[in-house]
C-alpha cells in the first residue's frame, strides 16, 4: 500500500487523532470537521468529549500512540518453577504425573514440552516403563466380568435382553430360501460343542451386524441375542473363530458357493447376463509372497490379494467369488468361472459383462466358440483416438438411452464391425462420445443382433459389481484384515458374499427398499434391541420403538407360522417393545 493512499483512508484510531488534531489545533468548528471527516456533528463531540477525559484519567498515558520498549520482551523470571519440577523429578515422577501437580497451582503454568526441556538441561534421563507401584501409584484390582462358553442353547423358558437384536429378523430368510440347510450339507468343520451349523451363523452373525473389529470381542461375545441367532447362548470367543478357520479350505468354500447356486437357480435370482469384475483385499503382514495389485480405494498398488466376484445384474446376487487370482493366471480367470458353471448342469450363462483388462482377446474367442456373447471395453490406445477422431462427425447417429429414474441420456455412437489381432473372427465396437469424457468409450462385443441402445444399458449395469465391491469393502470390512484375529481370507470373502446377498433377499421382503444399500438397510431397520422370551413352543423377540419398527413388523408377521429347527422347532415371533 501507499503512503499517501494509506493517509487518505485513513480508518480507526488514525482517524480519530486527525479529527482531535483537527478540532483542538487547528480550531475549526465540530461543523467543519464533521463535514471534513465524514462524521456527524454529535459523533465530533462526543470524541472530544472522550478524549479529555482520557487525559484527565491518565495524563502520562497517550490516548493515541503507544510507545515501543527496544530490546527483548521481558520474561518472566520461572526459577522457582525449574526447582519444583527438578524436585518432582527426584520423586521418580514422570513428565505428565509433574504436570498435573503443577496444574493445581494456580501461580504456576507449564507444558509437557518445557518440562521435558528443562529434565533435559538438568542432565535427567528418560524414565524406564514403570508398574503403578513404582509410580507411588495405587495399583486397583482388576475385576472382569468372564463370559459364559459357548454351547447349544437348551431352550428352557427364559428372558434375556439384548444390545443387538435385530440380527434374528434374518432367521426367516434363512428358513425360507433353505440358507440352513444349505450349510448342513457343505463340507465345513464342526465340533463336538459347537455344530456345523451354529459355526457358520456365529461367522454370519459377525457380518450381518456389522462388527467391525473381531478383536473386540468384549463387544459381542456376551451378546445373548447374537448367539440365539446360531442357536447357542453366547457367540465363541475370537480365539475359535481363529481356530475354525484355520481348518477350512477351498474346496469347502467352493462346495458352499455351490450349495447356494443351487437356490439362486431355484428361486429365479440369476438372469442371463452376469457381471464380473476384481477387487483388491490388502495385506498387513509379511508380505514376500504376495504381489502388488492396484487398489482403487487407496489409489495405489500395494501386497494384497486379488480376488473376482460374479454378481447377477439384474437381482445383485453375487454368485461367485475367488481370492486364488494371481497376475499369471489373472486372464484365464473366466475360464475358471466358466467351468464353475458347467459343474452346476443345465444352467447357461448367455452375456458375461467384464472391464477391458479382465482377459486376454485369445481367451475372447474361445467365449465366442462356446457359444457365450460377451460385452466388454476396448483399450483406447493413442493410434485408435487418432483413427476415431478423423472420422466424420455425420457418421456418428444419435441415440437416447435409458437412465436412473426412468430418464434418458443423449449419446453420440458409431457402431462398426472391426477386425482384432488375437481374435480370429469379425468383431462388433460400439464408439460412443458425449458422455462426459473427453476420449470416446469402445465397447466390443460378439452380439451383432442386440440393438446399440440395448448394449449401451448392458455394458452400464456392469457398475452394479462395482458398487457392490464397495459395499464389501466399507459393510462387510474386507479391507481390514490387519486384526489379530485372523481369518483366511477365501473363507472371509465367501461369508462376505454369503451375508451380502442375505440382505438383498431380506431387502426383496421390503416393498420400495429394495435398492437401498446393506449399509442402509442395516442402519434403518436392523440396528436395535430389546428383549428376547423364550417359552414352550414360541420364541418371541420384542424390538423397541424405531422410525421403521412397523414396516419391519408387517414384513416378519408373513414368516410367523414357520417352525424352526435351528430353535428347538419353535416359531419365531417379533413384537413391538414398550419402550425406545
Amino acid at each position: 500500500m501507499k503512503a499517501e493512499k494509506y493517509f487518505k483512508n485513513m480508518t480507526g484510531v488514525a482517524k480519530k487523532y486527525e479529527v482531535m488534531r483537527a478540532f483542538f489545533k487547528e480550531k475549526m468548528t465540530a461543523e467543519e470537521v464533521a463535514i471534513k471527516f465524514g462524521y456527524t456533528v454529535n459523533t465530533v463531540y462526543s470524541l472530544t468529549k472522550q478524549f479529555r477525559k482520557q487525559l484527565q484519567k491518565d495524563p502520562r498515558k497517550d490516548p493515541f500512540f503507544k510507545e515501543e520498549k527496544k530490546g527483548r520482551p521481558y520474561k518472566k523470571e520461572r526459577s522457582g518453577l525449574k526447582l519444583l519440577i527438578v524436585s518432582l523429578r527426584k520423586k521418580n515422577l514422570s513428565v505428565p504425573d509433574i504436570k498435573a501437580i503443577i496444574d493445581t497451582q494456580p501461580s504456576l503454568n507449564a507444558s509437557e514440552s518445557y518440562i521435558d526441556y528443562v529434565l533435559k538441561q538438568e542432565g535427567f534421563l528418560r524414565l524406564p516403563r514403570r508398574a503403578q507401584k513404582d509410580r507411588g501409584l495405587k495399583e486397583l484390582p482388576e475385576k472382569q466380568i468372564e463370559a459364559e462358553k459357548s454351547r447349544a442353547l437348551d431352550f428352557i423358558p427364559e428372558r434375556f435382553s439384548s444390545s443387538d437384536i435385530g440380527v434374528l429378523c434374518f432367521l426367516p430368510i434363512l428358513k425360507k430360501y433353505g440358507i440352513e440347510k444349505a450349510i448342513q450339507e457343505t463340507k465345513y468343520p464342526y465340533t463336538k460343542i459347537i455344530n456345523k451349523k451354529a459355526s457358520i451363523l456365529s461367522f454370519l452373525a459377525l457380518k450381518l451386524s456389522n462388527i467391525r473389529r473381531y478383536t473386540k470381542d468384549n463387544l459381542w461375545c456376551m451378546d445373548r441375542g447374537q448367539g440365539l441367532f446360531a442357536g447357542l447362548n453366547v457367540l465363541p470367543k475370537a480365539a475359535w473363530f481363529t481356530s475354525y478357520s484355520s481348518r477350512v479350505t477351498r474346496d469347502m468354500n467352493l462346495t458352499f458357493l455351490k450349495k447356494m447356486h443351487e437356490i439362486w437357480k431355484k428361486e429365479g435370482f440369476l438372469g442371463d447376463t452376469t457381471n464380473l469384475d476384481f477387487t483388491t483385499i490388502p495385506y498387513w503382514g509379511e508380505n514376500a509372497h504376495l504381489e502388488n495389485n492396484w487398489s482403487g480405494k487407496r489409489n495405489k498398488a500395494l501386497a494384497s490379494m486379488s480376488a473376482i466376484l460374479a454378481q447377477d445384474s439384474d437381482s445383485g446376487i453375487i454368485s461367485y467369488s475367488d481370492t486364488n487370482v494371481m497376475h499369471k493366471n489373472q486372464k484365464d480367470i473366466v475360464l475358471e468361472f466358466l467351468d464353475f458353471y458347467k459343474d452346476e448342469g443345465s444352467q447357461k450363462i448367455d452375456y458375461l459383462v467384464f472391464d477391458s483388462k479382465f482377459t486376454c482377446y485369445q481367451n475372447l474367442e474361445r467365449l465366442d466358440k462356446d457359444g457365450i456373447k460377451f460385452l466388454t471395453i476396448r483399450r483406447r490406445g493413442k493410434n485408435i483416438v487418432e483413427k476415431l477422431n478423423n472420422i466424420s462427425p455425420k457418421k456418428y447417429k444419435k441415440i437416447r438411452v435409458d437412465c436412473a429414474g426412468n430418464k434418458k441420456r443423449t449419446l453420440k455412437v458409431l457402431d462398426e464391425i472391426i477386425t482384432l489381432k488375437g481374435y480370429a473372427k469379425d468383431i462388433r465396437q460400439i464408439a460412443i462420445t458425449g458422455h462426459g469424457k473427453i476420449k470416446p468409450a469402445l465397447i466390443i462385443t460378439n452380439d451383432f443382433d442386440e440393438k446399440t441402445e440395448i448394449i449401451i444399458r448392458k455394458y452400464t449395469r456392469r457398475w452394479l459389481v462395482e458398487k457392490g465391491i464397495s459395499e464389501q469393502i466399507e459393510f462387510f470390512h474386507l479391507n481390514r484384515v490387519s486384526s489379530s484375529m485372523v481369518i483366511k481370507v477365501d473363507f472371509d470373502l465367501t461369508m462376505s458374499i454369503t451375508a451380502h446377498n442375505i440382505y438383498r433377499l431380506f431387502a426383496k421382503q421390503l416393498n420400495r427398499y429394495q435398492n437401498f444399500s446393506d449399509q442402509t438397510i442395516y442402519e434403518d431397520f436392523i440396528k436395535n434391541s430389546g428383549e428376547v422370551v423364550i417359552s414352550e413352543n414360541t420364541v418371541q423377540v420384542f424390538l423397541k420403538k424405531k422410525r421403521s419398527l412397523p414396516k419391519i413388523l408387517s414384513v416378519l408377521t408373513n414368516f410367523s407360522e414357520m417352525q424352526y429347527p435351528l430353535l428347538d422347532n419353535k416359531k419365531l415371533l417379533f413384537l413391538g417393545a414398550s419402550s425406545t
